[in-house]
């Protein structure tokens, strides 16, 4: 399958490097490809600049925004929560309408610094998912996988034996299981993914980062998910 990634940050980058494991066929999305590939600076986790990690994964395929969203059968976004919208017009309304739009960031406020709050536009009666859904009414957009570390998004198995919870919502229900069948190729449990209804579920998901933040702060490791247990 042709799968775009918006955003080539480390989330991206790890999507895209387990997408192309699965056997699919990846194009990682930028605003500007030159400077993209020319920035010799890391990122704000101290990560190696994009360019390094694109030599070493050149069969992920590189172009705009607007070019990955024509190419992706599905569309992942994971571009930082306060540029989405932007970057989602950049993208162009008429290369998504139809498809499937998995939308994985959070709309962190990190104009104070250190832990970051919710932008209060896209928080509590409101939400990144459903401010999305709004700008594009003829995408299926799917709230997915957004409340915890990237590395545990693609491999649950890293803790529990990946006995823990997942969360997604979305006004679809057909592309609410095709995203299942993809999170189930990453390892999740069927029954681990807890479908929590409309787009307005994306409220209570996001709200969660400020309490995952919080324990990564206490505890310096990432890697720990929510288990439901009745």
């Amino acid at each position: 399958m042709k799968i775009a990634v918006l955003g080539t940050g480390i989330v991206g980058q790890t999507y895209a490097s387990k997408l192309i494991t699965l056997g699919h066929d990846v194009m990682i999305g930028t605003r500007n490809v030159s400077e993209k590939l020319n920035s010799s600076a890391k990122d704000s986790y101290g990560n190696p600049p994009f360019g390094e990690w694109y030599t070493k994964n050149s069969s992920v395929k590189l172009g705009t925004f607007e070019e990955a969203a024509t190419f992706g059968e599905i569309v992942l976004n994971v571009t930082q929560g306060g540029n989405s919208i932007t970057v989602l017009k950049l993208a162009n309304a008429k290369n998504l309408n139809g498809k499937i739009l998995i939308d994985i960031s959070n709309p962190l406020d990190f104009s104070k610094g250190m832990p970051p709050s919710l932008l209060p536009e896209l928080s509590n009666t409101n939400s990144l998912g459903e401010e999305i859904q709004k700008l594009l009414p003829s995408v299926k957009v799917v709230k997915a996988l957004n409340t915890m570390w990237c590395g545990l998004m693609v491999n649950p198995l890293m803790i529990n034996s990946g006995d823990h919870n997942t969360f997604i919502c979305g006004n679809d229900s057909d592309a609410k299981d095709q995203v299942k069948r993809l999170l189930k190729s990453f390892g999740w449990i069927d029954k681990n993914i807890i479908d929590l209804g409309d787009i307005s579920a994306a409220r209570g998901t996001e709200m969660y980062l400020p309490l995952w933040l919080r324990i990564y702060g206490a505890t310096s490791n990432g890697a720990f998910n929510i288990k439901i247990v009745n």
